[in-house]
């Protein structure tokens, strides 16, 4: 096998491999009849490599193992894809539909409608994105409509352990 090749080999190991990585670990995984040292030069020129060209990733040499990872430079951008996202509080019209779905589940969109007496494509699609509400599969009918769930996020938000924890809905009594 050639230089190119081997490093190209080394390049992909290092991207795939989360955690760092010895020189024989390497070694053992490219399987020829290498020294240690001629994979080490190896592992240095393309450190070298990354480091002159200023990419976004370089590689690292922590205690004699190898790791790709962030460019310290960039790192601050990288860390904002992984800080929480800020959710909405849930609207009255949101809670109302997870209400719904939650006491008559599984329902339809337009089931949902019919009783609230508004559209609610919104709201479902709020509680969806949310992990609240889950599409539990199709009514076998005309149009072959969506039929809506709630989900172990829904419970695990109201402290429930089964659906069936939930509170009895208290009719409103009119006066006569």
């Amino acid at each position: 096998m050639n230089n190119k090749r081997i490093k190209n080999i080394i390049e992909s190991i290092l991207f795939s491999y989360s955690d760092p990585i010895t020189v024989k670990e390497i070694k053992e995984i490219i399987n020829e009849d290498m020294k240690s040292r001629d994979i080490e030069n190896i592992l240095i020129e393309l450190k070298k490599e990354y480091e002159e060209q200023n990419r976004g990733i370089q590689i690292y040499n922590v205690q004699n193992k190898y790791q790709m990872g962030t460019n310290k430079e960039y790192q601050e951008y990288v860390v904002k894809l992984f800080e929480p996202k800020k959710k909405k509080s849930l609207t009255q019209a949101t809670l109302e539909t997870l209400t719904i779905i939650a006491y008559k589940q599984p329902i339809t969109k337009v089931e949902i409608e019919e009783i609230r007496g508004v559209k609610c494509d919104k709201a479902i699609s709020t509680l969806v994105e949310h992990g609240f509400v889950k599409e539990a599969g199709r009514l076998n009918k005309i149009g072959k409509p969506i039929i809506y769930k709630t989900t172990e996020e829904f419970l695990k938000l109201f402290g429930l352990d089964k659906i069936e924890d939930l509170p009895p809905v208290e009719e409103e009594k009119t006066q006569e």
